[in-house]
Parts: structure tokens; C-alpha cells; sequence
């Protein structure tokens, strides 16, 4: 008992036996010392939670404003808190990770309320020694958010943006995407593009499950662009487009063997966001171009008029670091950032995406200092579900309190998956 407080004790041992004892007992009560020290003063971690009066003045904001940023319907993630602009006009969602305070995107609503909102963010990091951040917001959302806060904006990647009234397979540029999609159709695949409270119950319960099935890992990944669920009754403007092999129905799938699935969410009255890809191991190549070609060749009959695809982190810098004359530097982190793409899709989501000629719109991660942002990078991939780091059973939290706010009631508030 003496030992672990550094004190010489009544017991003598001989030899190095002492020493050995002495330092291992001091280890012990170091290690004691500071495990109690962190466990009492870390900073609190609620479970977030979207209540449902939450969610209902939620769709109310994106009613009225979503058709300005495309990742505005993942704000809906029922794993999100949320706090609200004093006027109730504005709120900003978010998730607490590793103690840090991860909003997503811009803020939602008119944009003359964000400060309200983004002050409100603020005020909730500050009171519980959260580290606030922001991560994929557009170039007017950082804008406002470095205004209001002075923090510090910097560049993530880009959004590829396609005008279906643009598209066309015609075309040199297009030939690589039109011939794999003329090679699956010979193949006998069909593709039907769909908003989701047009599809049945038992297909739509068929998709989940067939989307659950084909995820490569055991967590679902996404938090700044991706809603995390398909079919929900409260998303009936969803678009799910799904490819199938006539010739093999069952009772459960009578259009044929369901092999692919892509579902967008709502991008204001004119727009839908890609948010999920996922298709059947033993189908052919190219299933995901195919769905994407169709869903743009359906966007006008759905009324759509431009459609959000995957988010590529780091565009510019491989874009630019490829072309002629590219400077050393820019070469060194063009090759770390493809070396890096062996984990995380960071060069093949790039030319993914630029096989459908989008333009491109540039996403930025707000922060606070530049010390915070290893802290950050890896509170985003845990978010995101890119890495899981769980801590042994006897320093695991107990059942968090669902998210709350010690402001008065008056004045509350996704590299997408692929």
C-alpha cells in the first residue's frame, strides 16, 4: 500500500528485489492515479438522438430551404442532436465523437438565421470542453462559419454534380461509360427507377435486406452523407433505383433477381443526393454506372433537374498532380494520397465520379487550430465508420443520456458511402 504511493514500506526485500517491487507498486499507482484523473474530468458524452418534434421542424426547414446544399436530407440521421436558431428559422445537426462536436454539412435553413444557430453550436461545444468542427460544408457555409466563429476553413475535397438536363452518353468522352452499360443490357439485366412510396412493401423490405446482405463490412458506414436507412414511410421522396436479371424471380423479387441497389434522398424540390450504392458480388462489372446512367435518363420523369453523386476528397490535388508539369511536391502527395486510396477509396471514387463529366463543387472541413485536426481526422472516420477503436470493458462508459441541452427550450436545434 506504501509502494503505490512512492513510499518506502515496512517490508524489506533483498537484493533487486526491492527495486523491482518499488518501481512495479509506483507503475501501479500512477496508472491509477491517472486512469481516474481522465475518467473524472473527460468531457460528457451523450448518445445523440433526433426526436421526433426534432425531426418534424426539421423536414419543416428543408421544405423551405433544401434545395440550397445537397447534403441538407442528411441532417435527418436519427443519430444526430440538433440545436436551433433563437427564431427557430436555422439549426445546425451533430454528433459527439472522442470529444469532438462533428456537425455535417451547411447549416440548416434560411440563411440569414445561421448565426443564430452556428452561435447556439458554439455556446453547447464551449460548455461541455467539446472541440467544435465542421466537416463537408459548402464554400458559403464555411464562409459564414469562419465569419461567426473564427475558426479556420480548409479545403476536403469536391462534390460531383451532374445536370441530368446535361447528360448524354454521346459523345468520345462518354464511350467508356456508354459501352460497359450496352455490354450489361446485352447481358439481359433491367433497371427500374422508382420514388420509394411507390414500391411495395414486401420489395421494399426485399431491398433492405438484400442492401444489408451486400455490405462488405460488419457497421454501417456514413454520418455527414448518408441517411443510414432505406424505405422509411417519412421518406417517401427517396428515389431507389434497383437492376434485375429477368428469368430468375421468385415470389419475393417477380421482376427477377435483384443485383443491384442505389438509393438517393431529396435534394430540395429539384434535386436528389446520391447516398448509397451497394450490388451483388457475382453480378457483372459496371452495375453502378448502369444504375446512375438510368436514374439521370429517369431524372426528368421524376422531375429532377440535377443530381448529386459521390464526394472525392482531395480531387483537386489528384487532378492537378497528374497533369503535365506538376511540381514535386504536388507529385509527393498525389502518390501518398493513392497509396492512402488502398484503404480508403480516396483515388478510385475520383474517377469514378469523372466518368460522368459532373461539375465539380468544393467541400470544406471547418476547425479550430491546426493541433485539433489529427484529433478530428479521427473522430471523422470513426463518424463515418472507417475506424472502430473500442476501449477494454472496465473503461467503457455506462448507458449515455440521450442528447440534451442545458439551454432553455425556446432556443434548440457524409467520403459518402460506396
Amino acid at each position: 500500500l506504501y509502494g503505490l504511493f512512492g513510499v518506502e514500506g515496512p517490508v524489506d526485500y533483498a537484493g533487486r528485489t526491492g527495486w523491482t517491487v518499488a518501481y512495479s507498486l509506483g507503475a501501479l499507482g500512477l496508472l491509477t492515479a491517472v486512469t481516474t484523473i481522465y475518467l473524472a474530468f473527460r468531457p460528457e458524452h451523450p448518445a445523440a438522438r433526433l426526436t421526433e418534434d426534432d425531426e418534424s421542424r426539421l423536414r419543416a426547414l428543408l421544405e423551405r430551404h433544401g434545395g440550397r446544399d445537397s447534403l441538407g436530407h442528411f441532417a435527418l440521421r436519427r443519430d444526430k442532436g440538433v440545436v436551433f436558431s433563437p427564431s427557430g428559422k436555422a439549426a445546425v445537426c451533430y454528433r459527439v465523437v472522442s470529444g469532438v462536436m462533428l456537425a455535417g454539412g451547411d447549416p440548416i435553413g434560411d440563411v440569414e438565421a445561421w448565426p443564430g444557430a452556428i452561435e447556439r453550436f458554439m455556446d453547447e461545444a464551449q460548455a461541455h470542453s467539446w472541440t467544435p468542427a465542421v466537416m463537408g460544408c459548402s464554400e458559403t457555409g464555411g464562409q459564414v462559419w469562419t465569419r461567426e466563429t473564427g475558426l479556420t476553413a480548409l479545403e476536403l475535397g469536391d462534390e460531383a454534380v451532374v445536370d441530368a438536363a446535361d447528360f448524354s452518353l454521346a459523345g468520345r468522352a462518354m464511350r467508356n461509360v456508354r459501352q460497359m452499360v450496352k455490354r450489361i443490357e446485352r447481358n439481359g439485366y433491367e433497371t427500374r427507377v422508382r420514388r420509394a412510396r411507390d414500391i411495395g412493401d414486401t420489395e421494399l423490405d426485399r431491398i433492405r435486406r438484400a442492401a444489408a446482405d451486400w455490405r462488405g463490412t460488419d457497421t454501417e458506414r456514413g454520418f455527414s452523407m448518408a441517411l443510414g436507412r432505406i424505405g422509411d414511410p417519412a421518406d417517401g421522396d427517396c428515389v431507389i433505383a434497383t437492376a434485375h436479371l429477368p428469368g430468375s424471380g421468385t415470389e419475393d423479387s417477380p421482376n427477377g433477381d435483384l443485383k443491384a441497389v442505389l438509393h438517393f434522398v431529396p435534394w430540395g424540390r429539384d434535386g436528389m443526393s446520391l447516398e448509397l450504392m451497394r450490388r451483388d458480388r457475382s453480378a457483372d462489372p459496371g452495375m453502378n454506372e448502369l444504375l446512375i446512367v438510368a436514374s439521370l435518363q429517369a431524372a426528368e420523369k421524376l422531375g429532377v433537374t440535377r443530381v448529386s453523386l459521390n464526394f472525392a476528397m482531395f480531387r483537386s490535388a489528384l487532378a492537378r498532380g497528374e497533369r503535365l508539369g506538376a511540381g514535386p511536391v504536388l507529385r509527393c502527395w498525389r502518390g501518398l494520397l493513392i497509396f492512402l486510396s488502398r484503404w480508403f477509396q480516396i483515388e478510385s471514387l475520383y474517377k469514378f465520379n469523372a466518368k460522368f463529366k459532373p461539375r465539380w463543387e468544393p467541400r470544406f472541413v471547418v476547425f479550430r487550430t491546426s493541433r485539433d485536426l489529427p484529433r478530428i481526422g479521427i473522430a471523422a472516420m470513426r463518424a463515418e465508420g472507417f475506424v472502430n477503436l473500442s476501449l477494454p470493458r472496465p473503461f467503457r462508459r455506462g448507458r449515455p443520456r440521450p442528447c440534451g441541452h442545458t439551454l432553455p427550450a425556446a432556443q434548440e436545434h457524409g467520403v459518402r458511402a460506396a
